[in-house]
């Protein structure tokens, strides 16, 4: 994608603009950013009937102790806010794959619980799930590739959460 703009001089000197090679790999690394997970959902549809984002948030579960989280605590692991989950919650609720309690500790908050069903339902999906994750990133670049991303996006994360509070 060639991008070319034009700036008021004014405006233009006080930017730390971007030089052409800066552009090309950010450009790059946006399309990325908007189209892997539009084809993880894609596929997760295909072959499970659920979005990536629904696996994700039940694989979440699946993990925590008990199988149990705050629904806050669960939309901060998503990155998804509070209304986005507790909308999914409900779709999932349906499913006989999570069901909703208060927390025991603090009844002002509702607790989010992957149930028997829920879990079978993300031990079934996971293969198709690590399948494509391998297919799209995993398998397109080489071992030395797939590190230095991973340490790029460790050091971007922690730049972003740099007091550790990355949720995932």
């Amino acid at each position: 994608m060639n991008v070319q703009v034009s700036y008021d001089r004014a405006v233009a000197e006080d930017v730390n603009w971007l030089d052409s090679e800066q552009l090309q790999s950010w450009m790059t690394f946006m399309g990325l950013l908007v189209v892997l997970p539009g084809e993880l959902d894609s596929r997760m549809q295909r072959q499970a009937g659920i979005t990536n984002f629904e696996y994700t948030v039940m694989a979440g579960l699946s993990e925590a102790p008990g199988r149990t989280l705050r629904i806050s605590v669960l939309a901060q692991f998503a990155q998804g806010s509070l209304s986005r989950l507790s909308h999914l919650i409900k779709r999932l609720e349906k499913q006989g794959w999570v069901r909703r309690e208060p927390d025991p500790l603090d009844g002002r908050y509702t607790n989010a619980i992957l149930t028997d069903a829920g879990f079978a339902k993300v031990v079934e999906t996971a293969p198709g799930h690590v399948g494509a994750v391998r297919e799209l990133v995993i398998d397109a670049v080489t071992p030395a590739q797939l590190r230095s991303l991973g340490e790029i996006s460790g050091r971007i994360l922690r730049g972003i959460h740099p007091d550790g509070d990355c949720p995932l």
